[in-house]
């Protein structure tokens, strides 16, 4: 690990302004991606901005704005806090779900809401700096491309990146239009809906969201929903514990009658971005809660999907996941 300046802060427009003031410096909370990243030389940073003490870790009830009866989750709040709190389990069951198929207990115990938006991908050409990398070294290739591609994205890759997010929490809350709150160095904050906060990569793929430099996570807000008795969260991935999903979805439903009022469905392990089926979600608006219907819907989705060398099983793999979760969802998540 390179040497670095460590600089601690106690209120949050000290934080952005500190690492404002320096393009090379990072925040620094649980540190379960960040500190791995610099051990490896991927990431080297010359300085960490510790904002562990800054007062921004409740969950509660939103009272007021166009979320208003939803939840908002503080930034540097744990991700065990968030499952196990009595307003997500009860009212965003899908999140709980998702964020305890992340990961392992003990990582789950350090890592903080925020920084989970934030977490870099698993891709191995981006953790061996040996390898070409245009996220780690802009410029230098791609290695996967034409590489062992096998986890790697179906939709939205481009020639110069096609590395996957690796998050479930993230996957739960693109389907539940969540809207994440940062503080900007102005210290007036802005919202950013979920869909819009992760970046495709294009020719950038070095950027992974659209926050601008110096800008801090206060807190995640979802909206009310009435999903909280048909959703589902499926991961599926070659082990099943401590290994980053070959597919996942989030659906959720809300059924009128036997027609879906609303549908909602969003996939990981398949783009640089938590990846809203949004093909899917249209068909389904108004149809019977059928498996057929549902299939249907799948063809639909994974009909855009552009597999590499060696993830093509990753198609059927994500129609099959698709059918599944909303399968689940709609038997109210148990298995």
């Amino acid at each position: 690990m390179r040497p670095f300046k460590f600089t601690k802060v106690n209120d949050a427009a000290n934080a952005v302004q500190t690492v404002a003031a320096n393009a090379n410096s990072k925040f620094l909370a649980g540190g379960t991606n960040i500190l791995d990243l610099m051990k490896e030389d991927v990431m080297r940073p010359d300085e960490l901005v510790d904002v562990t003490r800054l007062n921004l870790t409740q969950i509660k009830t939103v009272s007021g704005g166009v979320n208003k009866g939803g939840v908002s989750i503080g930034g540097l709040g744990k991700n065990t806090d968030a499952a196990n709190h009595p307003l997500i389990r009860q009212n965003f069951p899908l999140l709980t779900q998702a964020i305890l198929a992340g990961a392992s207990a003990q990582i789950r115990n350090m890592a903080t809401n925020g920084g989970n938006l934030n977490q870099r991908t698993r891709c191995s050409y981006f953790y061996d700096v040996a390898m070409p990398c245009n996220k780690r070294e802009p410029g230098t290739g791609c290695g996967a491309l034409e590489g062992i591609n096998r986890m790697h994205a179906v939709f939205g890759w481009s020639n110069d990146c096609v590395a996957v997010h690796p998050s479930d929490m993230c996957v739960a809350l693109v389907a539940l239009d969540a809207v994440v709150k940062v503080q900007g160095t102005d210290g007036a904050e802005r919202s950013i809906p979920f869909i819009d906060y992760h970046r495709l990569p294009g020719n950038t793929p070095q950027k992974d969201n659209n926050l601008n430099q110096g800008e801090l996570i206060t807190a995640i807000e979802i909206p009310k929903n009435n999903f909280s008795d048909k959703s589902y969260y499926l991961k599926v991935r070659d082990r099943a514990s401590y290994a980053f999903a070959l597919v996942s979805v989030a659906a959720a439903l809300e059924i009128n009658g036997n027609k879906i009022k609303q549908a909602r469905v969003a996939m990981g392990g398949v783009a640089h971005k938590p990846w809203r089926a949004t093909e899917a979600e249209k068909f389904l608006t108004g149809k019977e809660a059928t498996e057929a219907n549902f299939k249907q819907a799948a063809e639909m989705e994974m009909k855009q999907a552009k597999p590499l060398e060696y993830n093509k099983f990753k198609v059927e793999l994500g129609k099959r996941a698709i059918v599944r979760a909303l399968m689940q969802a709609m038997n109210g998540g148990k298995v």
